[in-house]
């Protein structure tokens, strides 16, 4: 079984990617490849020959802002009668992002008012290659990849999940590392820690793919009855639903 995790960044340079082999016998969870900087072409292949791809991206945007982005061009849109904050949190959040927060108490960046606006655009044309490879790619994961964020990951496993990143967290990021195999059954991270304690981008890579299994054997939260349609459409992010599982194919 493969599973693969993308920090999916605008740039190439800057896209975390990371590939977990778990074999049928042992049950070992390898992990293969671990590296920064991955192109289209290299993510294409690495999602289309994947058992499960967890993706740290929006997988779409909120509906009423795609409502009022079409509604402003064509000069139909309705006037509200209160812009304030409850009207732009409804424009700016999808209904997975109020449910990840509900959940974790952490609240994922607004991908129609942040800048992982870039990086999901980048995932649209991706997602898009990947179908046309023959591949399923769903918003609400039921195909090869499913949106994953890595911090509601680590929260739920009482992980460090806020101060691991960027520079000068190194200490953090090693403590982190070191849990993981103690953490996840079967886990090998195969010689590479050093890489993910110099490269957060890489680090999170390797939680994505730990997600995407996660997903693979049923162990997230899924929408309710009332957000399908939702998700469907918005994207649905993929929160664990506790420990990792120590399930053998």
């Amino acid at each position: 079984m493969r599973f693969v995790g993308i920090d999916l960044a605008a740039a190439a340079e800057r896209t975390g990617v990371a590939v977990l082999v778990q074999h049928p016998r042992s049950g070992r969870l390898v992990l293969e490849h671990a590296l920064l900087g991955a192109d289209d072409d290299a993510i294409v292949e690495l999602v289309s020959g994947a058992d499960k791809a967890g993706v740290d991206v929006p997988f779409g945007w909120p509906e009423p802002f795609l409502r009022l982005v079409t509604g402003h061009r064509a000069g139909t849109l309705a006037p509200a009668p209160d812009s304030g904050p409850a009207w732009r949190r409804e424009l700016a959040l999808r209904t997975t992002d109020r449910a990840v927060h509900e959940l974790t108490g952490l609240t994922p960046l607004s991908v129609s008012t942040d800048r992982i606006a870039y990086p999901a655009l980048r995932w649209a044309n991706l997602a898009a290659r990947v179908r046309a490879a023959g591949v399923t790619v769903e918003p609400d994961g039921t195909g090869v990849a499913c949106e994953v964020y890595p911090a509601a990951a680590l929260r739920t496993w009482g992980l460090p999940f806020r101060a691991y990143k960027k520079a000068g967290r190194e200490p953090v990021r090693a403590g982190l590392v070191a849990d993981l195999p103690g953490l996840v059954p079967h886990l090998d991270l195969a010689g590479q820690d050093r890489t993910l304690v110099a490269q957060d981008d890489v680090l999170d890579a390797v939680v994505s793919a730990l997600v995407a299994r996660e997903v693979y054997y049923g162990n997230t939260h899924l929408p309710a009855a009332g957000h399908l349609t939702s998700a469907r459409r918005e994207g649905w992010v993929h929160v664990p639903a506790g420990p990792p599982t120590g399930r053998v194919p």
